[in-house]
């Protein structure tokens, strides 16, 4: 098999033979975790020069911190994902993941004391590990074959209007009066006093309505095929499709349990035959988050001031940068089914690492302002049509059934604890080789990514998942 074009057997799959209007709220309904995901990652970025005042915060190391604080919940949050999903199902976590950002959410907001404040960051923290590990696989374990790239890739849509409404919200909240003050002044604002609270006091909106409706999603027909609820399964498979759908995927779900203990232990993902696709799995997963893009999201107030930008400025550049983001993501859902993963993959590696070569000479030449701007949104552009949905539609597929959702918290956790590093080390990196030296690195890193992909990674689209468990399992590209 051609590891870029495989083959589509469309007679399996009769689009008209699907109930699209419940398949879409579904699919809606799950990817709210990621609009929460990118709505609580974000909103942090735009409220950093206003809380960092209130708490008086004036150092890298303190400053790193408090901004990747959140990740340690989400470490802790991929972990518990796949042993609660295991035995609970996909629903009751991401039940909980509402229920962690309704938390964090209002205690954040009314923090008084910085240590509250990162614990309750934190807590948002374990509901973003949960949402992003659970959402796409259960986007990818209701969803039609030759549609599950798409429907998975809404879950990045979401993240990314999460990411926009985080900095849309921020910039009407704040009061442009504080552009150019000192610190003690930004404190006495309103922007200092109140401000910044408002903005994650807002998240209560989506997570309330995340809440509800997850309390409507049916289980995963996978879920329910390994923990023998047969019936409830075909009963969910009918929903989504015609009588011979719901049976014939029922039988090619019953047959990749066959003969396997319902148990899936950590060290099972250590077997010779599953290796190979976990390390695909991780390397993806880190380099998603090692690729840099990040920053620019966390640290815009940073990255920006060293271009140049004031704070007013800078909050109309990070909206920029959010608009950008969407606009390439909503490109990405057709392009994800008709150029395929692997493609995408490479053209995100490739044509970040040849950007960031130029941002970095943009800082070294010192040619900044507007065309840093641009170059920051071609990187984004980049990033949102490729790696950053894709990483997700990749690790919903390639894992095999039976270790699917432990293998997907693995690669959680890796992708959150690569999230960590990259977040917390920036501004000791940036102050140690300034943006050049950054952008420099990270575009290295995409390079080797390059490598990576065109070397190990199969294309998987078109592909029932089973399909997809046996191909990998045979070993073919």
């Amino acid at each position: 098999m051609n590891r870029d074009e495989p083959d589509l057997d469309h007679s399996r799959n009769d689009t008209a033979a699907f109930n699209w209007a419940f398949l879409w709220r579904v699919c809606l309904t799950a990817a709210c975790g990621g609009f929460l995901f990118g709505y609580d990652w974000v909103v942090i970025g735009g409220a950093k020069p206003f809380y960092e005042a209130y708490f008086n915060i004036s150092t890298p190391s303190v400053s790193g911190w408090v901004v990747s604080s959140a990740l340690v919940g989400c470490v802790a949050g991929a972990g518990l994902a796949g042993r609660m999903s295991d035995r609970y199902g996909r629903r009751t976590p991401l039940l909980l993941a509402a229920c962690l950002f309704i938390v964090s959410a209002a205690f954040t907001a009314a923090a008084s004391t910085l240590w509250l404040f990162i614990v309750f960051r934190i807590v948002g923290g374990i509901g973003i590990g949960l949402a992003s590990a659970l959402s796409p696989i259960y986007i990818a374990e209701i969803s039609p074959q030759d549609r599950r790239g798409t429907m998975v890739a809404v879950n990045q849509l979401t993240i990314v209007l999460g990411v926009l409404a985080a900095q849309i919200v921020n910039l009407i909240i704040a009061e442009p009066s504080v552009s150019g003050t000192t610190a003690q002044q930004i404190v006495e604002s309103w922007n200092g006093q109140r401000g910044w609270r408002y903005m994650f006091a807002a998240e209560l909106v989506p997570a309330g309505l995340f809440l509800v409706m997850m309390l409507y999603a049916p289980e995963s027909p996978r879920w329910l095929v390994r923990h023998g609820d047969r019936e409830k399964a075909l009963a969910v498979l009918k929903r989504v499709g015609s009588l011979t759908f719901a049976n014939r995927t029922l039988a090619e779900i019953r047959a990749t349990f066959e003969g396997g203990d319902q148990a899936v232990h950590i060290s099972e993902l250590r077997r010779p035959v599953y290796r190979p696709v976990l390390v695909i799995g991780i390397t993806l997963a880190v380099f998603q988050q090692w690729c840099g893009i990040n920053v620019i999201f966390n640290y815009a107030q940073e990255v920006f001031a060293s271009a140049g930008f004031d704070i007013d400025s800078t909050l109309r550049s990070i909206v920029a940068t959010g608009t950008v983001n969407l606009l390439f993501t909503l490109l990405a859902l057709p392009l994800v089914e008709k150029l395929g993963r692997r493609r995408l993959m490479l053209m995100g590696s490739f044509g970040l690492a040849v950007v960031y070569a130029l941002i970095a000479l943009a800082y070294s030449n010192g040619t900044l302002g507007v065309p840093v701007l641009i170059l920051v949104l071609c990187a984004i552009a980049i990033y949102a049509a490729t790696l950053a949905p894709v990483t997700w539609v990749l690790l919903s597929e390639i894992f095999p059934n039976k270790i699917r959702s432990t293998a997907m918290a693995v690669g959680a956790v890796f992708l959150w604890i690569a999230s960590f590093v990259l977040t917390y080390t920036f501004p000791l990196l940036n102050a140690f080789a300034g943006a050049s030296g950054s952008f420099l690195l990270y575009g290295g890193i995409c390079a080797a990514g390059f490598v990576f992909i065109l070397s190990h990674v199969p294309e998987t689209r078109g592909q029932s998942l089973e399909d997809l468990e046996r191909m990998l399992a045979a070993g073919r590209k």
